[in-house]
């Protein structure tokens, strides 16, 4: 049984996991935001409606939720900065792959069918870019063989092969 090749880098495509990532890690950020607010403001409010001891809670409420924000974002934007990581892994490898494939069929190699690791996304991509590219890879002589005469004259219109011969 062939080993399977387990991609170990996690920043295959810095630029785009970083972004989306940074996507990832800035929604999680308002929404962590939105839940300060929306619990300090409701705390707030019931300190007031308070008979007695309400001044009280409210000094207690501007310690505490700032206290219950730090640790969201301690943990939360760590975590997210890590499953954005992992969650955009599954796409930038392929892409990467996509590119090192097409690079390799643009420079006349003749590389076998494109094949994805098992959990990447894209496979339809993939499915696609193999039909598109397989006349071509089939097709085309490899680098090292020159060029058959005939093949090359075919594939000139009548008129620049009357001229040539």
């Amino acid at each position: 049984m062939p080993q399977r090749y387990v991609r170990r880098k996690k920043l295959i495509k810095p630029r785009l996991q970083l972004r989306l990532t940074g996507i990832f890690v800035g929604l999680t950020a308002l929404s962590l935001l939105l839940q300060f607010v929306l619990f300090t403001n409701v705390l707030n409010e019931t300190a007031v409606g308070l008979p007695n001891d309400g001044p009280i809670v409210l000094q207690a409420t501007n310690g505490i939720t700032t206290k219950v924000l730090a640790m969201s974002f301690l943990l939360f934007l760590p975590l997210t900065l890590s499953i954005g990581v992992l969650s955009t892994f599954r796409i930038a490898g392929p892409i990467y792959r996509f590119e090192q494939f097409l690079g390799a069929v643009v420079r006349g190699e003749r590389p076998g069918d494109f094949r994805l690791r098992k959990g990447d996304q894209l496979t339809e991509l993939a499915a696609l870019i193999n039909d598109a590219t397989r006349p071509l890879r089939e097709a085309r002589p490899s680098a090292a063989t020159p060029p058959d005469v005939d093949s090359v004259d075919a594939a000139l219109p009548k008129e620049v092969q009357q001229v040539a011969h």
